[in-house]
Order: structure tokens, then sequence, then C-alpha cells
């Protein structure tokens, strides 16, 4: 909280809260947090009596059974929380959460306009042929930005970051949510049922995970694309088909594609995927472990202010949607 003035002394008024962290404790998430007035009650394989919230890392396997009735909040690293809702923990109730979502924006947004360029570029056509015999494939074939079609699927806080990124290569850009509300810069905002998956040249797939969109992309989604559309998956592994996107790009039913995330990840090192000339994998890497170690805190913090105050924390999940 910032300092008030109050007869010509400045008084600093923090109240502070007590919270824990599991499965793996970072420093620099204890660090911010302290500094900011909270108290930090180690984990000992039992959440401690008197905790006010939780920072949780873990996958949904690693999440608590039970919890003490101190605990209002819990703040994850991750905005992808369809795990602990299938789990039973992200329900409508008592307990609040507070996920990632928009928190790592920027970093997830640079790393798709580079899978992208990657991919329109041919630099995986290049690495393999190593030598100057890609050339001419390459000339032949090499996508550009200028004059296509970008449909953004799933505009959120990452969607949102992508379209002026694409835009300043001169793409048109679709943007497509669940209302339907209107995106800065996006030549169209559509819902998601008013999408035409033939529309784009480019589509990329950045929205929550729920069984409606599980498998958006799958055999008949593909088969109703260009033959010239490339497919780009930064949100969930889930909402690609594997195995369907693997039979379209190798029959070139569509070009090309860009994934960093995965259905199963792992990606087995023997999947056809890693060998494909028009398709780039990347291991789940579009945001990286500093940048989720340093922001972790901050967005905690500022949860816990709005929880003390009684207001909806910013990134609050809705437990009835599950995200």
């Amino acid at each position: 909280h910032p300092p008030c003035k109050n007869g010509g002394f400045f008084i600093c008024t923090l109240v502070g809260m007590k919270f824990t962290m599991l499965p793996d404790v970072w420093k620099e998430t204890i660090d911010q947090l302290t500094e900011r007035g909270h108290e930090y009650l180690p984990f000992e394989g039992s959440v401690p009596e008197g905790c006010e919230f939780i920072v949780f890392n873990g996958t949904a396997a690693d999440f608590p059974e039970t919890l003490p009735e101190s605990v209002g909040f819990v703040q994850t690293h991750f905005a992808g929380v369809d795990g602990l809702v299938k789990a039973g923990y992200l329900k409508p109730g008592k307990l609040r959460w507070s996920n990632a979502q928009g928190l790592y924006a920027d970093t997830v947004a640079e790393s798709t306009l580079g899978l992208l360029l990657g991919v329109t570029q041919m630099l995986k056509t290049a690495i393999i042929t190593g030598s100057w015999d890609a050339a001419e494939p390459m000339h032949e074939n090499k996508r550009w930005l200028f004059d296509s079609t970008v449909a953004v699927i799933g505009a959120g806080g990452i969607g949102s970051a992508i379209v002026p990124l694409v835009k300043a290569f001169g793409a048109k850009v679709i943007a497509v949510t669940h209302s339907g509300r209107e995106i800065e810069g996006a030549d169209e905002s559509l819902k998601m049922d008013e999408f035409e998956w033939d529309s784009a040249d480019v589509l990329i797939t950045v929205t929550p995970l729920t069984e409606d969109t599980r498998h958006m992309v799958n055999a008949e989604s593909l088969k109703k694309m260009r033959d010239t559309a490339i497919v780009i998956n930064v949100g969930r592994g889930p909402l690609v088909d594997t195995e369907a996107l693997t039979e379209a790009l190798q029959s070139g039913e569509i070009a090309a594609a860009g994934l960093d995330v995965l259905d199963p990840e792992p990606l087995p090192a023997d999947h056809p995927l890693w060998k494909l000339d028009n398709c780039i994998v990347t291991p789940h890497v579009a945001n990286t472990n500093p940048v989720i170690r340093h922001r972790t805190g901050l967005a905690a913090a500022t949860s816990a202010e709005a929880f003390e105050k009684g207001e909806k924390m910013p990134t609050e999940v809705d437990a009835s949607r599950g995200y």
C-alpha cells in the first residue's frame, strides 16, 4: 500500500496477510510478497493454520486435499486452470481463485510472433536442408504477413497483445472471443460461432481450454480451412487435435503449423511433427521460468490487496465458467 500523509508525517499503512507457497518455493515470489508486508508461512506437508492465501505453482496432483478455513484465495502462476476444474478443486464456493491471465501477454505475444515468422519465412526448411539448395523452395513458397488475414482466436490478454504485432506487418486481423466484444486494433471482432474457418490465412489459437474449446482445431475444422492456411497454437495443447493436424500437414490439407503447446506434453521424440519441414515445434517456452518467477509475486500482491478491500481480484477466475 502507498504511504498516506497525516498531520505532516508519512505513515505506511501496511496490513499484510499470511500466505504459503507450494509445491515449489520461489525466493523471488516470497521476497516480493514479504516486502509488501505479507507474512510467509512455510508449507510442511499441509497448509499451515492461519494461512490466508496460497501461491500455487503445481498441477492438480499437487494441490492439498484439505485447507484451513482461514484460506480465502489461491493465486496460480498459470492462466489455464482446466486441470484444477477437472479435479474438482476449482468450483463455485467460498474459496476464490486468481490466475495469471494477461500476466505474460507481452512475452507470449512476442514468442507467438517469432513462431509465426519462423513458419512463414520457412526457417526450418533452411535448417533441415543445410545447404544453398533451400533457396529454390524458399523463393517459391515463403509467405508474407502483408495483405494476409490473421485470426486471433481467443483475444483476451495474450490475444489482444498479439493484434498490434501482426498489424505492424500489414495484416488484417479478425479477433474472435466468446462474447464478440470489440478488440482494440482489430479489423473485425466476432463471436466464436460467427467465425468461419476458411476466412483466414493464419489462425492463432489462444483461448482458455474448456469443454467447448477442446479440439476446436480438429479434422472437421481443418477440412474447412484454406489449403494455404497456417495454424499457430500458443494457448493450450488440447485446443488442437494433434493427430488430425499431423495428417492435415502431411497431406497438404493445410500449409503449415507452429506449435508451442501440444497434446500430449512432452511430445514424444519420435512423433512425426518434429521432422515435418512445414511444422515448427517449441517445447512450451512461449513464456519462460525466470519471467514466471518474477511476475507471480507481483500478481499475488495485487490479488491480496483487492481481496483485503473486499473487491474482485483483477484476474479472478469465474468458477462457473472455469476461466
